[in-house]
């Protein structure tokens, strides 16, 4: 039985498949993106993570 980790190839196109395994993989590009875009909206020393709270996000603020 699957402990809730990863994507089933029953539901998801091959497509979907890949970038799963792209953005999970640490030597790949899509991953070092994801990984470094988090680090800079959690950084308040960085204009990211001004942008991150102070833009239209979902609380229409």
């Amino acid at each position: 039985m699957s402990k809730g980790k990863g994507v089933s190839g029953n539901t998801h196109s091959r497509s979907q498949l890949n970038n799963y395994a792209n953005q999970n993989n640490p030597n790949n590009s899509a991953n070092r993106a994801n990984n470094n875009n988090r680090s800079n909206q959690m950084n308040p020393n960085n204009s990211a993570y001004h942008q991150s709270r102070n833009g239209n996000g979902k609380n229409g603020k």
